[in-house]
């Protein structure tokens, strides 16, 4: 067996996650193929490359020294497939962007932007609720930029040589419930009003469960938390039985309430990644567009916005000067 490329970004996939399930969702491979090609490679280098555990996986000294080799490698050679791709879409008047993304209501309105540019820009789309397999791909030259969302105390695997645009520093999440729910009478709901109810989130998505359960410690609360995907948990928050985080941009329901939770105890970054500082600059203006149209047709974050602009509340400036706060280099 000889080494290839995409046997250099098995390895460091395995090195960034520290798990092989991770790495294989990452790499998009199913965890058995993960765990054969593995095999192969450190029989093919005929040492161990790889310490596996019950908690995950971590490189051994001989592995450590492999992937400080195979890192540049693997950037090198996804830079070059870039600048190739970019070359021959300009040769044919063209450009397709290869954009990845967590869930967001301003996704549509981005890529209709794009597309309405001059010269115009052909943009595909991956979804994933992994952000740090998103930007993963970004890193390994599989997709050209990625629009994620970090949970506030989760922080994101940022691989080396990324580059990060902040469009939000810090989005407040609320919460989705029953129209007919006691608190959705108030327009802003407290932890304390929902300590009777059990909770659904997509366990799937990088630092949610934990973020959730952190903000119901705090509160005291010892609440059930059920795992189910978004669109299973809206369904059952609108007939009462969980209740959901939900982003401020969600349009509401007749059957569902969207309310701010007091205080905002739970919040997200959101970020667009690319390899280069140019790439950011060329499609960050009309995500920055379509994100302000979306939170601005949103009631719940429109009237939380609102009330966040008055002197006597808290300023927080990046949402709502984004052209002068949000936009920012992060290194």
């Amino acid at each position: 067996m000889e080494l290839e490329v995409r046997h250099l970004r098995v390895l460091c996939a395995i090195a960034d996650t520290g798990s092989l399930h991770k790495a294989a969702r990452q790499l998009g491979m199913a965890q058995p193929s993960l765990s054969t090609q593995l095999r192969r490679i450190e029989n093919a280098l005929g040492a161990q490359l790889f310490v596996r555990t019950r908690t995950g996986c971590r490189p051994t000294p001989l592995g450590l020294a492999v992937l400080s080799r195979a890192r540049p490698l693997v950037a090198e050679f996804a830079a070059i497939v870039t600048e190739t791709r970019a070359a021959a879409a300009r040769a044919a008047g063209g450009f397709q962007l290869r954009i990845g993304a967590t869930a967001s209501r301003a996704i549509p309105g981005w890529l209709r932007l794009l597309r309405a540019r001059v010269p115009r820009i052909e943009p595909t789309l991956q979804m994933n609720v992994s952000a740090n397999a998103l930007l993963g791909m970004v890193a390994t030259g599989r997709l050209d930029m990625a629009f994620v969302h970090e949970v506030e105390g989760s922080p994101l695997r940022i691989p080396p040589g990324l580059s990060l645009r902040v469009l939000v520093e810090r989005e407040p999440q609320f919460v989705t419930l029953a129209a007919d729910h006691p608190a959705a009478a108030r327009r802003q709901v407290s932890l304390a009003d929902l300590a009777g109810d059990r909770w659904m989130v997509d366990s799937t998505v990088d630092g949610e469960w934990d973020a959730l359960s952190r903000v119901l410690r705090a509160a005291g609360l010892d609440s059930d938390i059920l795992h189910g995907d978004y669109l299973t948990a809206y369904s059952l928050a609108a007939i009462g039985e969980v209740v959901t985080v939900s982003q401020p941009t969600a349009l509401p329901r007749p059957d569902c309430a969207i309310r701010p939770l007091e205080g905002d105890p739970i919040g997200v970054r959101l970020l667009l990644a690319a390899r280069t500082e140019a790439e950011l600059d060329d499609a960050y203006p009309e995500l920055e567009e379509a994100y302000w149209t979306v939170a601005r047709d949103a009631p719940a974050y429109r009237d939380w916005l609102a009330r966040a602009r008055r002197p006597t509340g808290p300023r927080p400036e990046a949402l709502f000067t984004p052209l002068r706060v949000a936009g920012r280099r992060v290194r």
